[in-house]
């Protein structure tokens, strides 16, 4: 019996935990080494944005960018911004049209 225990309760922790996401090498994709990626799923890369300030257009547009250049290399994956900033409601807009999603 404490076998059967053991097993349901290794089942009930891996289904628990998330799994982390990946760091990638933004020169991969010809990207700057400034840029920060992470893969959340095989077929999912999210960029990510560490800061304070605002997402305005002009930040939007260069996102753009980036996401066409993982674009090109992969054309099947899911890219998403991940930032812990407010984002201009023009500039959601602006991603959201372009297949960008924002978390």
């Amino acid at each position: 019996m404490p076998d059967e225990d053991l097993k349901r309760n290794c089942a009930e922790l891996k289904k628990s935990l998330k799994i982390m996401p990946q760091p990638i090498d933004p020169s991969l994709y010809k990207l700057s080494g400034k840029t920060v990626l992470e893969r959340v799923s095989p077929k999912h890369i999210a960029i990510v944005m560490n800061r304070k300030s605002r997402v305005i257009m002009a930040d939007g547009k260069k996102v753009l960018e980036k996401a066409d250049r993982i674009r090109a290399a992969d054309a099947k994956t899911k890219i998403s911004l991940r930032t812990s900033a407010p984002v201009c409601s023009k500039t959601l807009q602006f991603l959201n049209d372009h297949d960008i999603d924002v978390n």
